[in-house]
């Protein structure tokens, strides 16, 4: 195979591929990424993990037609480094390739065509949604996914597309991720969709939505979900299981509630968390009339507080958060007013943005014992 292509159409798409890529694996294969022509004008370029499998195409001047495998994170490193220029490959006999740029000359170690391993075909994308929409359902709940492996079937997204509407659920056991676009159900066809997606493929659809504008086409079977971010495909294993009953752990209850702007609350408690505990990362939230008051501490180093304004006339409470919880949260949100709801101290507490627009976004925390 011998073809040429620009510096920067290489770098591109290799970001998007080499994330996929396993730095450490006991598959040695699979970090090697396969590249083919395709016609004349382009070539496909290939990572997997055998979960989780990406497909590029980008334009080049494809020579001779053919493929090659190669390794996948130096490539990388090598295509950061070039000058702007084009960049000429040639596959030789032993299964290595040369790589040309101006005055730099590289020989990459590859692996033989037929040890690359069959990846799944893709299949039919039926649905269409935009982009924007889809890359904000990740944002807003990604950072609620647990990052213990043993609990398997909470390390992805719940995501359900159906008549009703489009919603996206994440959970660690401590706390809940909820968003939901009722406008999205005309998207829907048929039975509509019910997966489990991994968190690594919510992280990749993350890279490429981000500069991505119009819309994505996805569909999937009994085994994988598949994505059409323009010219990427992206195919990915659903997680197997049973997700938690998310309705459950939805407060129905609260019937006391605050509100209060995000930034001035984010500020507070990442200055009132700088006292707390290391490892329990407690923050403990005191409500009354008129006043919030935001207080931490620890033994061994000292004690903060903060108090804040909030329009309140109800009882006294005091409830415990990990710091770290409220933060992801209040850093997704950003700015504008967001309620606080809550039953009493021992009960889940809800927050939710004010501003009117088309989510339902909800974030519900379970309080810590203080």
């Amino acid at each position: 195979m011998e073809f040429s292509i620009s510096k920067n159409a290489l770098q591109k798409e290799l970001g998007f591929v080499q994330g996929i890529v396993e730095k450490k694996n006991t598959i040695p294969v699979l970090s090697n990424i396969l590249i083919e022509s395709i016609g004349e004008n382009s070539i496909s370029i290939t990572g997997t993990d055998l979960d989780v499998t990406i497909r590029c195409q980008t334009e080049a001047q494809v020579r001779t037609p053919g493929s090659m495998c190669v390794q996948a994170r130096k490539l990388f490193d090598i295509a950061r480094l070039l000058p702007d220029a084009p960049v000429e490959f040639k596959g030789e006999d032993n299964n290595w390739a040369t790589v040309k740029c101006e005055r730099s000359n590289f020989r990459i170690a590859g692996v033989a065509r037929e040890s690359y391993p069959e990846v799944p075909s893709f299949q039919s994308t039926p649905v269409k949604l935009s982009a924007e929409i889809f890359k904000t359902f990740i944002d807003r709940t990604i950072f609620a996914i647990t990052l213990e492996e043993s609990r398997y079937t909470l390390s992805g997204a719940k995501f359900i597309l159906n008549k009703s509407g489009a919603r996206m659920v994440t959970t660690d056991g401590h706390r809940l991720a909820y968003i939901e676009r009722q406008d999205l159900g005309k998207s829907a066809r048929g039975d509509g969709i019910d997966a489990l997606i991994p968190r690594k493929t919510l992280a990749e659809l993350t890279k490429l939505t981000t500069s991505y504008e119009g819309e994505i086409s996805l569909g999937a079977d009994a085994n994988h979900i598949y994505f059409e971010v323009g010219p990427r495909h992206l195919v990915s294993r659903m997680l197997a299981g049973q997700f938690p009953n998310y309705e459950m752990v939805m407060p129905k209850t609260n019937d006391k509630s605050i509100t209060i702007d995000c930034t001035l609350l984010n500020q507070a408690v990442r200055r009132v968390a700088l006292m707390a505990d290391d490892r329990s990362r407690a923050v403990r939230f005191h409500i009354g009339p008129g006043v919030l008051q935001i207080s931490s501490q620890t033994a061994e180093e000292g004690e903060a507080r903060e108090s804040l304004q909030v329009e309140y006339a109800g009882d006294e409470t005091q409830i415990g958060f990990n710091a770290q919880y409220l933060q992801d949260f209040l850093g997704i949100v950003g700015n504008g007013q967001v309620a606080l709801e809550f039953k009493d101290s021992n009960s889940q507490t809800q927050l939710r943005p004010m501003a009117e627009d088309d989510y339902d976004y909800r974030y519900v925390v379970m309080p810590m014992r203080l």
